[in-house]
């Protein structure tokens, strides 16, 4: 499969203009409901930017910490900004957490998840006038929503064929957490990625967990809860695998956590041996680079604060805002020949001569 999808370039440019049909106008009704959580010592800018995390936190080792981080990082290139964030605990905190942050003065609000996407249309459209941006979603026609997107199959491809070319029992696994597009866009290119291993080198890896074609598979229905991840991957062990990617959030942490001695991780969206203590199992990571891409928005909506950003990001490998993390402790492990396919694989994803798609990616 990983021969026969669509690559989309970015001319190695982090921000990408992209063609936007309507407007966004930003909505978030007044709320009176408190702040989740707000960190002391959000700084003592004039520019208030403000997040909302999806319900896996802030510690979730994953996508919302790697948005904060990129918040964070606009801060200390431009002193004017001052930050903030709001925790998610259900689905049903999304509109009521945009629109506090709305009524708290912020004038850069960022939404963190595809599921997110419905609540800050509607928050978004009641406040024109006020900056959103989204990590996995679109503007969805909205002028105030700036859409941070991302190619992730591509990194999951060079994922998939890792997996399958360390693998020692011939099956490798994936869950996810809620099957949504920003999941199984991983799970569709990691399992493009063993099915262009097997082509190549003429073997049979098997995929468990995922079904490309049928769209089916294995899933949490959560994001937080480290017990069910370890359901999963105990499940997945216990067929064969001995290399497991969760897409899952924090609730992956449950397949790091039991996996010493039984499998390997490929951790997802911020390098695992950076963000968790399970370095010692975590073969590689799919980075999906939300920080950059955060922290580039945040930065150029408050150096033009009257003036709504326009186009979008969009990670690929091409930019870095997709990628497939340094090996660290399996560095030594992996065999230099199998290394110096996925570079190469790299290299024809970016030129094109590898086309690699997913019906969950960007449109």
């Amino acid at each position: 499969m990983g021969e026969e999808t669509i690559l989309r370039t970015s001319r190695g440019m982090k921000i990408i203009a992209l063609s936007l049909a309507g407007g966004l106008a930003v909505a978030a009704a007044a709320c009176s409901k408190p702040p989740a959580e707000t960190p002391p010592g959000g700084g003592t800018g004039t520019y208030k930017a403000c997040m909302v995390t999806d319900t896996g936190g802030i510690d979730d080792h994953s996508f919302n910490a790697s948005s904060w981080a990129g918040l964070e990082e606009a801060k200390k290139q431009n002193s004017k900004i001052a930050t903030s964030y709001t925790a998610s605990n259900a689905l049903s905190d999304y509109d009521p957490n945009l629109s506090n942050s709305v009524a708290n003065g912020c004038k850069y609000v960022q939404a963190v998840g595809g599921l997110m996407a419905g609540d800050t249309k509607k928050v978004a459209a009641a406040n024109p006038k006020v900056q959103f941006a989204i990590v996995d979603a679109d503007s969805q026609g909205q002028p105030n929503i700036y859409g941070i997107q991302f190619e992730t199959q591509q990194a999951a491809f060079l994922a998939g064929y890792l997996a399958a070319g360390y693998s020692k029992t011939g099956k490798v696994g994936t869950y996810g957490g809620k099957k949504i597009p920003p999941v199984t866009i991983f799970m569709d290119g990691f399992a493009d990625g063993v099915k262009h291993y097997n082509t190549t080198k003429g073997k049979s890896v098997q995929v468990l967990g995922w079904n490309k074609d049928t769209q089916e598979g294995l899933f949490t229905d959560d994001f937080v809860k480290q017990d069910l991840g370890k359901q999963q991957s105990d499940q997945l062990a216990s067929q064969g695998a001995d290399v497991i990617l969760p897409v899952a959030g924090g609730a992956g942490l449950g397949t790091a956590d039991s996996a010493a001695g039984r499998f390997s991780v490929i951790w997802v969206d911020a390098d695992g041996c950076e963000t968790t203590k399970y370095c010692s199992v975590m073969l590689s990571t799919v980075v999906k680079n939300s920080k950059d891409g955060v922290k580039e928005a945040a930065v150029k909506a408050a150096g033009a604060p009257d003036t709504l950003l326009t186009g979008g990001f969009l990670g690929t490998l091409a930019n870095n805002g997709v990628s497939l993390a340094p090996y660290h402790e399996f560095d030594s492990k992996i065999d230099a020949s199998l290394k110096a396919e996925i570079s190469q694989l790299k290299a024809d994803i970016i030129s094109g001569k590898i086309k690699v798609t997913s019906p969950a990616q960007p449109k």
